[in-house]
This record gives structure tokens, C-alpha cells and sequence, in this order.
């Protein structure tokens, strides 16, 4: 049996809060894959193409983690890549309604594949991309927020739309 995880989500940008998680699990598996959504109703800053570079740059350090794009249902591409288990993370209670009802309509979809909630380590318990872009946009720093090649990113990203 592969023992693969998949790490989803849109991750726009990707965090010091989502490489924390990658590098807890692929101590975990044998095989991680980090799929950034490609269907969400979100409008995210960043291209799918650019999402997914900056966060293979961000997870080079670890040999056993890859980086892919997904569209459509995620058991679906779970299945696709021979993976039964999902990894998402938990910051609040508020994440946890969410989580569970995703969790257990993925379970109705193919009851073979899991759904592991990480809490995230305690200096990141706040962290969400959406309040990285905001800081950022108002000029504050996000140095210890994110990896370097994705403040440098975002800094280039918001400069282009002033």
C-alpha cells in the first residue's frame, strides 16, 4: 500500500504555517504531495503556475515531498495518485466545523480514504494567508510569516497592483 499523503489547498500565498505542516508530515509518510487547488471560487493574488513554484521552492528541503495541481473532487485526485490519506490543518474551532463536514463528505465519497486534522505548531496557531496579504499590502513585515521566496513574491505581486 502507498504511504502517501496529499496536503490540499489553495495556499495563496503559502505560509510558515503550511511548510510547519508539510515538514511534521513527510516525517510521517513516506510520500507527501502538496495539491494546490485549481477550482476554488476564490480569485487568488497569485496564478496556479506561480502558487505552485513558490511552494516547491519553499518544500525543496525536503526530497519526499512533491508539489501538484488538482481540479475537480479531491478523493477523486486522491484516488488518481494512489493516495488514502488527507492531511488538513486546524487553527480554531471555527476551522473545525468546516473541516469535519469535508472530511465526512469525503468519507460518503470513497470511505477508503482518511482525513488527518494537524493542529499547527503554537506560533502559527494564527497564521491564515488571507491575513498574510493583508499585512503585507499595508507594508508591515512578513518576514516571519512566510519563507523568503514567497515574501519576495508578494512583495513583487503588490507592487504590480498599486
Amino acid at each position: 500500500m502507498d504511504k502517501s499523503a496529499i496536503y490540499p489547498g489553495t495556499f495563496d500565498p503559502f505560509t510558515n504555517g503550511h511548510l510547519d505542516i508539510v515538514a511534521r508530515v513527510q516525517a510521517l509518510f513516506e510520500r507527501v504531495i502538496v495539491a494546490v487547488a485549481n477550482n476554488v471560487p476564490k480569485t487568488p493574488l497569485f496564478t496556479l503556475e506561480e502558487r505552485i513554484e513558490l511552494i516547491r521552492e519553499a518544500v525543496s528541503p525536503y526530497p519526499s515531498v512533491g508539489v501538484d495541481s488538482f481540479e475537480g473532487l479531491l478523493v477523486d485526485y486522491a484516488k488518481s495518485v494512489g493516495s488514502k490519506a488527507i492531511i488538513r490543518g486546524l487553527r480554531a474551532v471555527s476551522d473545525y466545523e468546516y473541516e469535519l463536514q469535508m472530511a465526512l463528505m469525503n468519507r460518503s465519497l470513497n470511505a477508503e480514504i482518511e482525513t488527518f486534522f494537524m493542529a499547527p505548531s503554537a506560533e502559527y496557531s494564527f497564521l491564515s494567508s488571507g491575513l498574510v496579504k493583508e499585512v503585507a499590502s499595508y507594508g508591515g513585515d512578513i518576514t516571519h510569516l512566510v519563507p523568503p521566496c514567497v515574501e519576495s513574491a508578494l512583495a513583487r505581486k503588490l507592487s504590480e497592483k498599486s
